[in-house]
């Protein structure tokens, strides 16, 4: 088969049954049995077409999701060859966490309402990103270095699922770079805490144990997390198909087109329409699900 078609539901509110499963098949040019990765979550049918290109492809996926109407099920329709990613790059904020650093250190000087507005529009592509980054640190000055400490402990909480793929991503050969247009500050220690090989981000100016307001250049946004991943493809000597990105945002774009599948996760509306894929309504392990996996196979963490 040359292609394959993933259903996947959130594990936490399984959706997927036998019945969406048989309303998919029939839309699909020779297909053959579905083949479950696990029960009621996630399942992979495979199918046969020739000279298919991008626009096919998403137009595949566009019709299966129509198929399954408002069930809170992904679909992704992918080559079969190549599935199993030997990179992994992966975008932080409201991606592998579920908050937006800055705009958690701003609610700590009473602004995060007014930061937030910045993030929105930069994440939706609405204003450049290294403006909108530099604003919003401005707005931090003065505040003590030990706050993000106090940040990472009460407010960020870790993506269900991300510690789950990072780990049976390494398990099985690939390397895994945790890549933010935040702070090393934060960076370096979430990258720990899900198991990341190496992480890559923006450092603020500190003065006498507080934030300065500043950032250092050059400021690490699109057409650097897009030369991160040319960087790490060339180090590692592996070709794009073998590359898997993930982000949510305007400044994640260019490295999801890019990697050989470019996942927008729970994104703005521009990511989702321009990616290769989208999840919607799966936790982190979609990615697994996304590239073969069954169940069984996903390393406990």
């Amino acid at each position: 088969m040359t292609h394959v078609a993933t259903l996947i539901s959130n594990p936490d509110a399984a959706a997927l049954d036998q019945a969406a499963l048989t309303r998919a098949r029939d839309i699909l040019p020779a297909s053959a049995e579905p083949r479950w990765l696990a029960e009621r979550i996630a399942a992979d049918i495979p199918f046969n077409v020739a000279g298919e290109n991008d626009n096919r492809v998403r137009g595949w996926a566009e019709r299966l999701r129509e198929a399954v109407g408002d069930r809170p099920i992904d679909v992704v329709v992918q080559p079969e060859a190549n599935r199993r990613k030997r990179l992994l790059i992966a975008d932080m904020d409201s991606t592998m966490i579920g908050q937006e650093c800055v705009d958690e250190l701003a609610d700590k000087v009473g602004l995060k309402t007014r930061v937030a507005a910045i993030t929105e529009r930069a994440m939706r592509g609405e204003m450049a990103f290294a403006p909108a980054l530099r604003e919003r640190v401005a707005l931090l000055e003065g505040l003590p270095v030990a706050t993000i400490a106090e940040v990472i402990s009460a407010r960020i909480k870790l993506t269900a699922g991300g510690r789950t793929l990072v780990a049976t991503m390494r398990a099985n050969g690939a390397y895994t770079c945790l890549i933010s247009g935040g702070f090393t500050l934060f960076a370096e220690r979430i990258a720990a805490m899900l198991g990341f090989d190496e992480s890559r981000a923006n450092k603020l100016v500190l003065a006498d144990g507080r934030l300065a307001g500043k950032v250092e250049e050059p400021i690490l946004g699109r057409e650097a997390k897009l030369a991160a991943l040319k960087d790490l493809t060339a180090r590692l000597g592996l070709s794009p198909d073998a590359t898997l990105a993930v982000g949510d945002g305007a400044n994640d774009l260019a490295m999801l087109i890019a990697a050989g599948l470019g996942v927008a996760y729970h994104a703005k509306p521009l990511v989702a329409a321009q990616a290769h894929a989208r999840i919607d309504h799966g936790d982190l392990t979609a990615l697994l699900y996304l590239q073969g996996y069954r169940r069984e196979e996903f390393v406990p963490v």
